[in-house]
């Protein structure tokens, strides 16, 4: 086989010799597959190495599979999760035997499970990755009868009956004589948290009930049930968090705990009306996930520094600012793990509380019995605190309390939502406190977004396109940055199902409240005209720390647009 690759290598001129001769060589070295180190090191394009597997396997290439559907079969006996981590799936028979997509025909151990799976002989054809992923997606989004069959003869009386019966924190493993609609709904979140999901979203329309899954912040279409069972998910949900099912006109909010093994997770639940049916959101809070230290979210080392000499601080407030799901939470966690010891007094207010810290005393607002952050901190500053966390400041009298706090000797912690550090510090007085109580009081505001990294098994260099070179030009990264004029790009693969990223990290934007910014607070200027200023002291944006991240291989420009703003002032 090594010489006919050879052999169509040279002939189509796709790579030179020593390249050639060191893939052969890790291929016995690692153990790894050869089409596998050819992708991760870049040498050919996909194209070009199925084409010359195909040549020197003398098997079918199919560089497309928009016209193909999976056999029944094939769904019936493989899971979805097996056909997506080996990109494998049917597109057909040859007398008897299935015909299997597949992106690595040199990887045969997946395709002999596959043939135990089916009972029946497989012959593989070659295509593109993104093509199997796609059609894999179409036949499992589209078939239904395992669904069917487990709702099959079942009342919506008889599922709520066996639902209310169940513990309200259970053990989504241990599926043996639930319900249907019970094991239905547990396989659902189960696969969610397999796939590191931080939010599983029910959609209702109108012929069907969409499931999808928010990974690394990028919302997936998933499992998508038949209309017929909506009614009956939805309620088993509602069920869980203690929501009133006959309510379907008002939106409504619950709380749930599952295990997962040993592992808790806490599930928060929300509800409201739409044309189509009540549509649900869980946000997922896995609460044996591990705590981040801050030399492990993203900070370079120059904003490193300056952060870990704030949190020494003995007085004033450090505000995390930035959207729903910008990692200010274990940013703030981070920090407080940094700065715990037996000798200070830290208590925290949150809602939820996300993570157990040991030392550290943690309050869960209750608004339904009236412990608002508000009076929930009012009373913390009896209770002897050096350091507090406020979980958010949402109201202008949480505001004035938080800095009465930091006035009288007290270290704050808290977030907000703003788009940038600099208008953090002018939302604060527009919402009606002193300016020189802003002033006076915050002394670092740190605002931050996520963006995804790039998948560590299947990164390589790779020659720019036209999008990414404007996607380069817009957060101001010029070619010349880069080793050979290539850039870092995640080809995809089983690990990060085929996006090509795992996992976030975080850019930042760090503001210190000197005395020019106390000066320009009190003269009333913009966040603008603060913003502009603060980079002519040395300030880096949000925009600049990613296009750091995007030089150093971490991110891709993409992934920087997607969650910054242009830097107008």
């Amino acid at each position: 086989m090594r010489d006919l690759i050879r052999e169509f290598v040279k002939k189509h001129g796709l790579l030179d010799e020593a390249r050639l001769e060191e893939a052969f060589r890790l291929e016995e070295e690692t153990g790894q597959s050869f089409e596998k180190i050819i992708l991760h090191k870049g040498y050919m394009s996909e194209n070009d190495l199925l084409r010359t597997l195909a040549f020197a396997l003398e098997l079918p290439y199919q560089p497309g599979l928009g016209e193909e559907i999976v056999p029944d079969d094939f769904l019936n006996n493989v899971p979805v999760g097996f056909a997506r981590n080996y990109a494998l799936v049917a597109v057909g028979r040859n007398n008897g035997a299935m015909k299997i997509a597949t992106a690595f025909p040199l990887d045969t151990h997946p395709m002999d499970d596959l043939a135990t799976m089916l009972q029946c002989e497989v012959e593989p054809v070659l295509a593109p990755r993104t093509e199997i992923t796609s059609l894999i997606n179409r036949g499992y989004k589209n078939k239904s009868g395992i669904v069917d069959e487990t709702m099959e003869g079942l009342r919506e009386d008889d599922i709520l009956k066996e639902a209310e019966a169940i513990d309200a924190s259970e053990d989504l493993l241990a599926t043996a004589n639930k319900a249907p609609v019970i094991r239905l709904v547990n396989m659902i979140l189960f696969n969610a948290l397999k796939m590191r999901a931080s939010d599983v979203h029910f959609q209702p329309f109108l012929d069907r009930l969409q499931v999808r899954y928010r990974i690394d912040g990028v919302l997936y279409d998933m499992e998508a049930p038949p209309k017929k069972v909506q009614d009956a998910i939805l309620s088993r949900i509602k069920v869980m968090g203690e929501m009133d099912i006959a309510e379907r006109r008002m939106p409504q909010d619950g709380r749930a705990s599952v295990k997962i093994g040993d592992a808790d997770v806490d599930i928060r639940i929300s509800s409201v009306p739409t044309s189509h049916g009540e549509r649900i959101v869980l946000r997922l809070l896995d609460k044996s996930a591990r705590l981040y230290e801050m030399e492990e979210i993203g900070l370079e080392d120059e904003n490193l520094e300056m952060l870990k000499r704030y949190i020494q601080y003995q007085h004033g407030i450090i505000l995390v600012t930035g959207p729903t799901g910008s990692g200010k939470s274990t940013t703030l966690y981070a920090s407080l793990q940094k700065v715990n010891s037996d000798k200070l007094n830290v208590i925290t207010l949150e809602d939820p509380i996300e993570y157990q810290l040991d030392g550290i005393s943690q309050i869960q607002i209750n608004e339904k019995k009236g412990l608002t952050f508000a009076v929930g901190l009012r009373h913390l500053l009896r209770q002897d605190p050096d350091i507090m966390m406020v979980g958010e400041i949402r109201d202008v009298e949480t505001a004035r309390i938080a800095i009465q706090a930091a006035l009288t000797g007290h270290l704050v912690y808290s977030t907000l939502h703003t788009n940038d550090a600099a208008s953090t510090v002018t939302r604060l007085v527009d919402i009606g406190l002193e300016p020189y109580l802003v002033a006076s009081s915050i002394i670092c505001v740190i605002a931050q977004r996520l963006v995804r990294r790039i998948c560590p098994d299947c990164v390589s260099l790779s020659e720019p396109d036209e999008q990414e070179l404007f996607d380069l030009k817009s957060i101001g990264v010029s070619m010349d940055q880069f080793p050979d004029g290539k850039i870092w790009r995640g080809a995809g693969c089983p690990n990060c199902f085929n996006t090509g990223y795992v996992d976030r990290t975080g850019i930042y934007e760090i503001l210190p409240v000197d005395e020019d910014l106390k000066e320009q607070v009190m003269e009333g200027m913009s966040s603008s005209v603060i913003k502009k200023s603060a980079i002519d002291r040395g300030c880096r944006t949000l925009r600049m720390d990613g296009a750091s991240k995007v030089v150093a291989g971490v991110t891709t420009a993409s992934e920087v647009l997607r969650v910054t703003q242009l830097d107008a002032f």
